[in-house]
C-alpha cells in the first residue's frame, strides 16, 4: 500500500529542489474511471443522496488515490454558482455519463443588468463544508487535501453570461462585466478563505479556463482589468495561511503566462497539450519560474497502446524531473473517455521512473 507524503508534492509546488520521487497530479478523476479502479458502484452511492451513500462515495474516492500512490485527495468546493443555460446529449465514451453537459454560449443566465438584479448569488459563509471536512478527517497520515475552488473568475463570469453575450458586453456593458466579475471573484475568494483554514487543507486550486488552442478567450486588457485582480486576491489568500496556490487552464495562455506568474503569482500551472505546447517545452520555458503539472497529451492516451504510453511517459520524465517542480500527471483530467489501461499504464511509468 502506498504511504502517501503531502511534504513530497509541496516541496514539487513550491519548487524546493527535486523529491524522492515523482508525485502524481491531477486536477480530478473521472466518477467512471474511479468506479473502474476501485470496483466501488460510486455513482450508486451519489444517487442514494443520503450520509451513508456519501460517506461511502468518498471513501472509496480516498482509496483511489491512496492506492494509485497521489499524495493528496482533491476535495470538492460545496458551493457553485446557479445557471440553466446548460445543453446536454447523451455521452459516447467507453465509460459514459448519463449525460454530457455543455455551455449554451448563445445563451446567459444574466444577459443584462436586469437579470443580473434578479440573480441569486451564492452565499460563501453558508456553504456546507461536512464532506471536505469528512475528507479531512478519513484521510491516511501524511496525505492531504487540494481544494478544488467553484471554478474560476473568468469561467464563471463566462459560464453566467453565455460567451457570445460577455463578448458584446464588453463593448456595450463595461460596467456590468465589472459587477459580475467582482460579485464573482468576492465569491471565490470569500469560499478559499473558509477552506484554508480547515485542516488537512494542503493548497489551493482555481480552475480557469482561458484559452483555446491558438489564443486567449479575451484580451490580455480585459483579463488586467476584469479577471486577474481576482485571481491574484484568490492566490494571497493561499499565500497568506501558507498554502500553495494551483491554476488549471486549458488553451495557449503565451500572451497571459507573464501576467499569471509574476502578478497574480501562481505556483503551478496543470493543463498542458502537445499541439499548444508540449509539457517538455513548458518545463524548459517556465520551469525555474512555477511547477510545472501533468502535460501526458490526453489525446495521446487515448489514442495509443499501453507500451507507447509507458515510452512516451518515461519521455516526458526524463526531461521534466530532473531539479524537481515536475509532477506527472495527464494533460487535463483522467476523463471517462481515457481507457483506463492506458491511464494505468501511465502511472505505472512514474512509478518504474521513480524506483530505477
Amino acid at each position: 500500500m502506498n504511504q502517501p507524503n503531502f511534504e513530497r508534492l509541496r516541496k514539487v509546488l513550491l519548487r524546493k529542489g527535486e523529491p524522492d520521487k515523482v508525485p502524481f497530479y491531477e486536477l480530478f478523476a473521472d466518477i467512471e474511471i474511479m468506479e473502474a479502479v476501485t470496483g466501488e458502484p460510486m455513482t450508486k452511492y451519489t444517487l442514494e443522496n443520503t450520509a451513508e451513500g456519501w460517506e461511502k462515495y468518498y471513501k472509496a474516492m480516498i482509496k483511489f488515490y491512496v492506492d494509485l500512490g497521489y499524495d493528496y485527495v482533491p476535495a470538492p468546493c460545496p458551493l457553485g454558482f446557479q445557471r440553466s443555460n446548460i445543453l446536454s446529449a447523451a455521452d459516447t465514451a467507453n465509460l459514459p455519463h448519463a449525460a454530457r453537459g455543455w455551455q449554451d454560449e448563445h445563451h446567459g443566465e444574466i444577459e443584462d443588468r436586469k437579470s443580473y438584479d434578479k440573480y441569486l448569488w451564492p452565499d460563501a459563509s453558508k456553504a456546507d463544508f461536512r464532506w471536505v471536512e469528512f475528507l479531512a478527517k478519513n484521510v491516511p497520515d501524511g496525505m492531504k487535501l487540494l481544494f478544488n475552488g467553484p471554478g474560476g473568475v473568468l469561467e464563471n463570469v463566462m459560464w453566467l453570461t453565455g460567451y457570445e453575450i460577455f463578448s458584446y458586453m464588453l463593448f456595450e456593458q463595461p460596467d456590468l462585466v465589472r459587477d459580475i466579475s467582482d460579485k464573482v471573484g468576492a465569491t471565490i475568494c470569500a469560499v478559499f478563505e473558509r477552506a484554508a483554514k480547515l485542516p488537512n487543507v494542503g493548497g489551493l486550486v482555481i480552475g480557469d479556463d482561458m484559452g483555446f488552442k491558438t489564443s486567449i478567450m479575451v484580451s490580455p486588457k480585459a483579463m488586467r482589468e476584469y479577471i486577474f485582480p481576482w485571481q491574484k486576491k484568490a492566490a494571497e489568500v493561499a499565500h497568506k495561511y501558507n498554502l500553495p496556490f494551483i491554476i488549471h487552464s486549458c488553451g495557449n495562455l503565451e500572451e497571459i503566462m507573464d501576467d499569471l506568474i509574476d502578478y497574480v503569482k501562481i505556483d503551478a500551472k496543470h493543463s498542458w497539450e502537445d499541439v499548444i505546447l508540449p509539457v517538455t517545452e513548458a518545463k524548459k520555458k517556465y520551469g525555474k519560474r512555477i511547477a510545472i503539472l501533468g502535460g501526458v497529451d490526453v489525446d495521446f492516451l487515448c489514442r495509443h497502446t499501453e507500451d507507447e504510453v509507458k515510452k512516451y511517459t518515461r519521455n516526458i520524465l526524463e526531461k521534466c524531473a530532473p531539479g524537481g517542480g515536475y509532477a506527472l500527471g495527464t494533460g487535463n483530467t483522467v476523463a471517462n473517455y481515457i481507457p483506463v489501461k492506458n491511464y494505468l499504464a501511465m502511472l505505472e511509468a512514474g512509478r518504474d521512473f521513480s524506483n530505477q
